[in-house]
């Protein structure tokens, strides 16, 4: 089976999907269900690129988000509501270029401009998170990882289609570098927004204080905005930078440099395993990715003890649970008939402290903890030897027998 990439110049045309962007209309592909555009000119254009395609059609291309564009005609209905736009308050003096500074001035993480503007980016249960992988990464989760860390509404990064644009949001410390050709990216519906923080305020502050020397990737600002010379993407962490349950038919996708979208793999809960969904033709994408063999059609995360995963109950007994938005949360089970509704769910895990220092208890191996740090700073790290795996998660090992409030904790889900 060969999967088509989700974008298509051709198919753009065919539908005739006009979008007029800075005073011009031009043919256009929509992306991630209108929260993107991709534009279209036979002609060279000032800040397009020349992108020729085999299918023939105009050369020149370029990706602008919804919020850039003023008019779009024949655009489909879509099925679902879409996400709540960033917005900022009217100002005669302050445009969107003294906003965007703002965001990358650590010292104005508490201006009401911008706690305003980033108060607009909001959660809702069913929203589509992305996060941006390396290959190792992308490895990492096929094998068991699930989502944890920072992260980003899809609808505000679906104009980022390329290696080279979406290295902003990368958390390994590598940018696109060591992968020029193409980006991986873990694609999932939050299950509920009380599960993610914004990384503002004094709950953060430490990440913000955190030297080079122990950090991977971009410094992390404190005023909720990724670190960016001309983008305004707002920032997401999994609460405590805790691991969350892989919710069903999330997916595994490449972006290669001619900008279209490969989806990789998609999670099947009920078998805890990732199906190959990439056929011949995207194979080669995932040569880079290590210890995964391109040709495997499945590959099952196994019975390892998982750091955390849903609980619900159903005719008074509790049962795994699983997220499958936008329908709801379902028992766990294999067979289509066995797969009832919950009538309560809850995000279950495990936290401890070492040595006075709060953390998530990953997993446990002949007696010692691997620990994920919930509020990393520089005191934090140096005296639990915490080392960086990415952009805001430290990990480090600890003796079991020296954690301390041990404790399985379950945070429920209104339904």
């Amino acid at each position: 089976m060969d999967v088509a990439p989700l974008t298509s110049g051709a198919a753009g045309l065919r539908t005739g999907l006009r979008v007029t962007f800075e005073g011009t209309t031009y043919p256009a592909e929509e992306i991630a269900r209108g929260a993107a555009y991709e534009l279209f000119s036979a002609a060279e254009v000032t800040g397009f690129e020349w992108a020729p395609r085999p299918e023939g059609g105009p050369a020149w291309r370029r990706f602008v988000h919804c919020t850039e564009v003023t008019a779009v005609q024949g655009a489909a209905e879509q099925a679902e509501a879409p996400e709540s736009p960033l917005l900022m308050p009217v100002h005669r003096t302050v445009g969107w270029g003294r906003v965007q500074q703002l965001t990358q001035r650590p010292e104005a993480a508490d201006d009401p401009l911008v706690g305003a503007v980033r108060a607009t980016a909001v959660l809702r249960r069913g929203t589509r998170m992305m996060k941006v992988l390396s290959a190792r990464q992308l490895a990492g989760h096929v094998r068991g990882w699930l989502p944890h860390g920072f992260c980003y509404r899809e609808h505000d990064v679906a104009h980022l289609r390329t290696p080279a644009a979406l290295a902003v949001l990368r958390g390994d410390g590598q940018g696109v570098a060591d992968n020029p050709d193409v980006a991986y990216a873990l694609r999932w519906r939050a299950a509920d927004p009380g599960d993610y923080d914004v990384p503002t305020g004094a709950a953060y502050r430490g990440l913000t204080a955190l030297p080079a020397s122990e950090r991977l990737g971009a410094p992390v600002l404190g005023t909720g905005f990724a670190p960016s010379n001309d983008q305004l993407i707002p920032e997401f962490v999994t609460r405590d930078l805790v691991d969350l349950p892989m919710p069903a038919n999330a997916s595994l996708v490449a972006y290669p440099a001619q900008g279209v979208e490969v989806v990789l793999y998609t999670y099947q809960a009920e078998q805890r395993g990732w199906l190959r969904m990439v056929g011949p033709r995207w194979r080669h994408l995932l040569a880079a990715v290590p210890d995964l063999a391109p040709d495997q059609e499945y590959v099952p995360v196994g019975e390892a003890p998982r750091s955390t995963h849903l609980v619900g109950r159903y005719a008074g007994a509790e049962h795994e649970a699983v997220a499958d938005l936008p329908g709801g949360f379902r028992v766990q089970a294999i067979t289509r008939a066995a797969r009832y509704p919950v009538e309560t769910v809850a995000r279950r895990l495990r936290y401890a402290h070492w040595r006075q220092v709060p953390c998530q208890v990953l997993r446990e191996e002949s007696g010692w903890l691997r620990l994920r740090l919930c509020r990393p700073d520089p005191d934090s790290v140096a005296v639990t030897g915490a080392q960086c795996h990415e952009r805001g998660v430290h990990e480090t090992w600890a003796p079991a027998a020296e954690v301390t409030d041990d404790r399985v904790v379950d945070f429920p889900y209104r339904l």
